[in-house]
């Protein structure tokens, strides 16, 4: 029998992103983001429905994640559904279902295009060299001067 777990959500954060650190040391991130469907009724009536979905980021997405993102960010992210089972502190059984992200991309932030994919995420010494240009709206390389930083007035520097 086949089967496929695969989920691709474009949407909104309803908050800023919670990080925190496991006991092992793996930074976790969890927010929350609002998926809106536009459908029409059997009357003709436009009608808007939003979907509220718990996404979960772990490792230096997630750090990345916390740093960058905030309330109203949107975001593309592309990742599995998971169901967890605990018990509340009343004593009562919950459950949930969220999804954990393999791939998130930061979307349109104002006026600006920032397509920013963070789900290979480079060395410490890669970042330093990645700008974004916003002429071109993609990531290059800054040119070297005599061992100095590339000019970063007109680059936006990205961590990834």
């Amino acid at each position: 029998m086949a089967s496929l777990n695969k989920v691709f959500l474009i949407g909104n954060l309803t908050r800023d992103p919670e990080l925190r650190y496991v006991p092992s040391g793996s930074a976790v991130a969890t927010f929350t983001v609002a998926v809106n469907r536009v459908y029409k009724t059997q009357a003709g009536e436009k009608k808007e429905q939003t979907s509220f979905i718990r996404v979960v980021v772990w490792g230096r997405r997630a750090e990345v994640c916390g740093e960058y993102l905030s309330k109203g960010s949107p975001v593309f992210v592309e990742g599995r559904l998971q169901s967890r089972d605990w018990e509340a502190q009343d004593g009562q059984k919950r459950n949930t279902i969220e999804v954990i992200a393999d791939n998130i991309q930061f979307l349109r932030m104002g006026d600006k295009q920032v397509a920013s994919t963070v789900s290979k995420i480079p060395s410490p010494e890669e970042m330093e060299t990645i700008n974004l240009n916003e002429e071109t709206e993609s990531p290059q390389q800054p040119e070297k001067r005599d061992n100095e930083k590339a000019d970063t007035d007109s680059n936006k520097e990205v961590p990834f």
